[in-house]
């Protein structure tokens, strides 16, 4: 009876992974480097920034302008978290070469790049953290509360705008990011659809992070939202999902199985809205799935892919 239930088991777990398709072995390509002919994008920064909406924090964030900039033109935007390792040009993400590549091609528009790292409880940003977390990560970016969404909102997109000309148009602009950043992406987003209407989301911490179950009030965390997606009015998003099979699994939860929930949810919510033909908006959703671990590497690889997507028409 034992051998039985193990082979049972050991069906349903092969059951399961049949069903996922995986990439496997991705490695970086031609977009995430320099290529001749291309126009040469800058990198501006980094800048530090006191947030007063987020209390004694500093932070630093970096600009990339694309050659192809007017400023008698709106740029679409890209804002991506934890900046540093987003702008670091040897390593998994490498956004700003992305941009410089796939706007010569014409595959995106012209897209200035806003890449903020979290902010740090100190008078001056520490100089030296490198890649390492500052110390307010998790609580800004794990929160379901709306405070991040403000941050970027009502301080970084005028912050920037008042050298360079942002477009108004939530359907131009993107968010997006890794771990605890891509569940921060997607916050804004939620929160401020007029705002954020594309979301790229890597190993996203879908997770229990930010619950806070004996606090009053309870502050719910990245575990409730595939919850929220089944009950609540559907929001104008288009959201690029990327996790690995052999991510996190840990006292926050089963962190590809949470990846996997919140798409199960939003094809749900759709199916749920077409069968009771309500008017609005539908989740518009892809996922990628992989065989990586918790780390930027294939959300890195797929940076590509994944802004194609978010802007293809």
């Amino acid at each position: 009876m034992k051998f039985r239930f193990l082979l049972s088991l050991l069906f349903f777990g092969i059951t399961l992974s049949a069903q996922l398709e995986l990439r496997i072995n991705l490695e970086l390509t031609p977009d995430h480097l320099p290529q001749p002919g291309v126009p040469r994008g800058e990198l501006k920064g980094p800048y530090e920034f006191h947030s007063k909406i987020i209390e004694g924090t500093v932070r630093q964030y970096w600009i990339f302008v694309p050659a192809q900039y007017e400023a008698s033109k709106p740029a679409s935007v890209l804002v991506f978290q934890d900046g540093f390792r987003a702008t670091n040009p040897v390593g998994s993400i490498r956004a700003p070469q992305v941009l410089e590549n796939l706007i010569a091609k014409g595959d995106i528009p012209v897209t200035i790049g806003i890449f903020i790292s979290p902010g740090n409880t100190s008078e001056k940003y520490p100089d030296n953290l490198g890649s390492s977390n500052p110390n307010n990560r998790a609580q800004e970016y794990d929160a379901m509360n709306d405070r991040y969404s403000r941050f970027i909102v009502e301080e970084m997109l005028p912050e920037v705008s008042k050298n360079y000309n942002l477009t108004k148009d939530p359907e131009e602009r993107c968010i997006g990011g890794t771990s605890s950043g891509a569940i921060a992406a997607f916050t804004v987003a939620w929160h401020r659809p007029d705002m954020f209407r594309k979301v790229f989301s890597g190993i996203g911490s879908y997770v229990s992070i930010g619950f806070r179950p004996y606090e009053t009030p309870i502050k719910l965390g990245g575990q409730d939202y595939p919850a929220l997606i089944r009950r609540e009015e559907i929001r104008p998003m288009r959201i690029f999902f990327q996790d690995g099979s052999n991510d996190l699994s840990n006292e926050w939860g089963d962190w590809f199985l949470a990846n996997q929930q919140m798409v199960s949810a939003m094809k749900y919510a759709n199916e749920y809205a077409d069968k009771k033909q309500l008017a609005g908006p539908r989740y518009a959703f892809t996922a990628v799935w992989t065989d990586g671990k918790h780390s930027d590497k294939d959300p890195g690889a797929l940076l590509p892919e994944g802004l194609r997507w978010l802007w293809k028409k």
